[in-house]
């Protein structure tokens, strides 16, 4: 298993992921190799859930020759994303590829970069979209933004999530790369979700971007630079 406990936050180490996150940061890499990078990262993120988190159990096979024993994944079937519009978009499109049939929820969200950050970290936040489906205590719930930073938008996203259910099986935050004082301000603010994160990086500039980071993941995903 690679996923390495870190105090506030679980870090996905596998070796692909770590790849394609090295070619996501890479200042080079244009629109379309970006998009598809996050695709492949947000897949292997959630096949990294699956093998670090979800339980499995034996099932009798019938194979063309004789019955056997295999084991299959519990609860695949009980999976609820919801993706943190617009820059998760892609990254949760690979999500999907590990979890087919997974339940799809959306959440618009944005930080007012006009007012600027505050004194303590955080950036006022504006929720302009919700569409949630039913959340059961059985599912698991992943709440899928490629960039943690100040965590002020993770904040405002959990907080609808947990009007609409608090009781479920386990939710998971999960992010390509984040900040120190994000993980910190989310899992203070939501003792209750696991953080799964890439990488964490050195610190927030002041403008509240994660250095050294990947940039603007929407803007590089979207080419709305």
């Amino acid at each position: 298993m690679t996923i390495e406990d870190r105090d506030d936050a679980y870090l996905i180490t596998h070796a692909l992921a770590t790849d394609t996150l090295s070619r996501l940061r890479d200042v080079e890499t244009e629109q379309v190799a970006f998009r598809k990078g996050l695709v492949k990262l947000g897949r292997i993120c959630g096949y990294e859930i699956i093998d670090g988190a979800m339980e499995t159990e034996y099932v009798p096979v019938e194979t063309p020759l004789a019955e056997t024993t295999g084991e299959r994944v519990k609860g695949l079937d009980d999976v609820v994303i919801i993706n943190v519009l617009r820059a998760a978009t892609p990254f949760v499109e690979g999500l999907l590829k590990a979890f087919p049939r997974a339940k799809q929820g959306v959440i618009s969200a944005g930080r007012d970069e006009e007012a600027g950050m505050t004194a303590d970290g955080e950036f006022p936040i504006t929720i302009d979209y919700v569409k949630l489906p039913e959340i059961r205590p059985e599912d698991t719930v992943i709440v899928a933004d490629p960039m943690l930073a100040t965590g002020s938008t993770m904040v405002a996203v959990l907080d609808h999530v947990l009007d609409e259910a608090a009781d479920f099986e386990d939710l998971f935050v999960l992010s390509a790369v984040s900040a120190p004082a994000g993980l910190v301000r989310v899992s203070e603010a939501v003792p209750e979700a696991d953080l799964l994160t890439v990488a964490i990086d050195d610190h927030l500039d002041d403008d509240g971007f994660i250095v050294p980071g990947l940039g603007d993941a929407g803007d590089r995903a979207f080419r709305t630079v």
